[in-house]
């Protein structure tokens, strides 16, 4: 379902409708203390999968900060988890997976399974009830992108710079490409179970995108995440960390409708690297949700004139929203995006 007057869609769709729309990614999460209160007790990714405990509390920052969307609550691996691949959140530390992917013999076991087996009920059943309660506010529908999982995968877990998985690219390309091109598939499915049950725009989230090389990129990744994202049919978002390098080619030929932006580049000289085709969003940085309000609200105002330059603008953050933010914060950033609009 696309909600084709919605601010957020209508800027993704290259409008600049009179209220700049604002969302947080991570506003669902660990900031809030209603969702600290539901989480106890439960593990992430159970959390992930009990469908009413997800609805809720991809609601919780709707009801409290007003922003323009809601973004599902979920984790990156959970397509992983559903396509049968073990693997669990160790507190403090992230994904862990039980067999990593290391070999051409490990990339013919996972890629064994099929992305179209994935069960998405318990998806699907968490969007739709989302969807239900947001009437005219869109629900984004997210997934990792193939490198950012490839890089859990073949790692085993977290990474500072993911030598693995980049060491795969050039020892044996045939298995990187099989790999990369099953988690698109897998991603792909992820994203197709949250359309189908109600979501109106998607995001491809890659993380670790920014540890790569440029011409990394275009070979070994893009093409994947092209290919998770194109026809999907709503509008779509493609978002990393450290992309500045290669920010023109995030737009993945035009199959993303909008570009994150993280908060190292000002949204002007991101607009000149872009053009004119592409929305982009960002990029207050996280780091000013701890500086007092007349600073950050300096901030969010340089932002929201550096984002005229683009096409249309979704001010978002140039990251998530960390777990030691003030919701306040984010209410009045909303309170001020909507008036200076």
């Amino acid at each position: 379902m696309v909600l084709s007057d919605a601010p957020l869609v209508r800027a993704l769709n290259g409008d600049r409708p009179a209220q700049t729309p604002v969302w947080f990614m991570r506003q669902a999460g660990r900031s809030l203390p209603e969702y600290r209160e539901l989480r106890v007790g439960t593990r992430m990714l159970d959390a992930c999968l009990t469908p009413d405990l997800a609805a809720e509390i991809t609601l919780q920052p709707v009801r409290r900060h007003g922003v323009d969307a809601a973004v599902f609550f979920s984790d990156i691996v959970i397509p992983l988890r559903l396509a049968g691949v073990e693997v669990e959140i160790e507190p403090g530390r992230g994904p862990v997976f039980a067999n990593p992917v290391r070999t051409a013999d490990d990339v013919d076991r996972v890629t064994a399974i099929d992305p179209d087996d994935l069960d998405g009920e318990a998806i699907a059943a968490a969007v739709k009830i989302v969807a239900d309660e947001l009437g005219a506010t869109p629900l984004i529908g997210f997934a990792g992108a193939p490198f950012t999982l490839a890089a859990y995968l073949v790692e085993g877990g977290p990474s500072k710079e993911h030598l693995r998985a980049r060491a795969m690219m050039h020892a044996d390309p045939g298995s990187w490409h099989r790999l990369a091109g099953w988690l698109s598939r897998i991603s792909r499915r992820f994203l197709e179970i949250q359309r189908d049950a109600g979501a109106s725009v998607v995001q491809l989230f890659d993380s670790w995108a920014g540890s790569l090389s440029t011409a990394d990129f275009r070979s070994f990744v893009a093409p994947h995440s092209k290919a998770a994202l194109e026809g999907i049919g709503l509008p779509s978002i493609h978002f990393g960390v450290g992309t500045g390098p290669f920010l023109a080619d995030m737009r993945l030929d035009g199959a993303a409708s909008g570009v994150g932006v993280d908060w190292r580049m000002p949204l002007d000289e991101a607009a000149r690297i872009v053009g004119p085709g592409v929305t982009l969003q960002g990029n207050i940085d996280p780091a000013l949700l701890g500086a007092p309000w007349p600073v950050l609200e300096a901030h969010v105002r340089d932002v929201l004139d550096r984002g005229r330059a683009a096409r249309a603008h979704i001010v978002n953050l140039g990251h998530g929203v960390p777990p030691e933010t003030d919701p306040d914060q984010l209410t009045r950033i909303v309170e001020l995006v909507h008036s200076a609009s």
